[in-house]
């Protein structure tokens, strides 16, 4: 009697192994970064260390994180939303021209923010899904319009002044918090967020979104409605942008301009966690992780003296480097794996002749 023995290992990885290879991709490796910059950056700044000061520092993060959630639905899907940071402006601008001193109209100014949040993200969805408009294209023209009217309502200036009952919903907190000193309520919001995010993405709207990014062509022959999948994902990131903006009139104040940065921002933090610009792959809690550690880099660099008007340009690397390993690493496997493959030539341009 013989014994057929399987070529490959079907046992499951011990649950340390499985931990340590997850840090070695991208997705994990950001926690590590996430750590070794709150780390230095405490060095540089010992009061960050107490726990009510930590707790102010992610208050102010939340936005960001806030924004780059929601962007992550919409690349996880293969798609790309510049337009959030319009909405942040109209949004803010909104709030602080309708609200004014009048505490009775919030819950109505935050309903009609809410539907004009979901408007936005389903007129991106339709004209991209359905209209075929790229959608770095249809964000880019819904982000001009709608900065265009805030400008034009506002004329250029900080409009509008909400009363503090609303902007404390961005700016104040929880007192005597045992442990903590001091949770804002930014902190709050950020976490019943993610949590809510988290439990999207397990279930089979979750699943379905991230296989409509990897392959939509075959997501559709399974039945799923990808146009209808994708819009919902734009809607989810209008809506986030719609929390930022409540959170940002706390400390930020009322501007037309209040959002600029924040769809870069929110990109460079998806980018940064390991999530695939093509769509398909990566986690949401690692683009959120990643927005925290882009923040304390920030702060770290302002610490050490660099200027404020370098983020852009440290956005920018950031995204190159973190598109480009992951293709220069695939490149090189590609080629260790295949040393005996012969390079094509190119083909002869017509009426060249071809020597024997």
């Amino acid at each position: 009697m013989t014994t057929s023995i399987s070529r490959y290992n079907t046992a499951p990885l011990p649950m340390r192994v499985r931990v340590l290879r997850s840090f070695a991709t991208p997705g994990g490796a950001i926690y590590l970064l996430l750590a070794a910059l709150l780390i230095a950056l405490i060095l540089y700044n010992p009061g960050l260390a107490a726990p009510d000061q930590l707790m102010r520092f992610i208050g102010r993060t939340a936005p960001v994180a806030i924004v780059a959630a929601g962007q992550y639905f919409v690349i996880v899907s293969g798609e790309l939303d510049l337009s959030m940071a319009a909405v942040i402006a109209a949004q803010v601008v909104l709030a602080g021209n309708l609200i004014g001193q009048n505490a009775a109209r919030i819950l109505p100014v935050v309903l009609l923010m809410i539907g004009l949040g979901a408007a936005v993200g389903l007129v991106n969805g339709v004209i991209t899904t359905l209209l075929k408009v790229p959608s770095f294209i249809a964000t880019l023209g819904t982000s001009l319009a709608i900065s265009g009217l805030t400008f034009y309502a506002t004329g250029g200036a900080p409009s509008g002044n909400p009363v503090n009952s609303f902007r404390a919903i961005g700016r104040d907190g929880f007192e005597n918090v045992p442990i903590l000193g001091f949770l804002p309520y930014s902190v709050v919001v950020l976490m019943a967020l993610v949590v809510l995010a988290a439990w999207l993405m397990r279930k089979p709207f979750g699943r379905t979104l991230i296989a409509a990014g990897d392959n939509p062509v075959a997501t559709s022959l399974s039945g799923a409605s990808v146009w209808w999948l994708r819009t919902r994902a734009f809607i989810l990131s209008s809506l986030a942008s719609t929390v930022a903006a409540v959170l940002l009139v706390g400390y930020a104040g009322v501007s037309p301009v209040v959002g600029d940065g924040y769809d870069f921002a929110a990109i460079t933090a998806v980018v940064l966690g390991g999530v695939a610009l093509s769509g398909g792959r990566g986690w949401l809690m690692s683009a959120v992780a990643a927005a925290f550690a882009l923040e304390v880099l920030f702060s770290l660099l302002s610490f050490v003296g660099v200027a404020s008007t370098w983020r852009p340009a440290v956005q920018g690397a950031i995204i190159l480097v973190a598109l480009g390993a992951p293709l220069i690493r695939w490149r090189r496997r590609a080629f260790s794996a295949s040393p005996g493959i012969p390079v094509a030539s190119p083909a002869p341009s017509p009426g060249e002749e071809v020597s024997a």
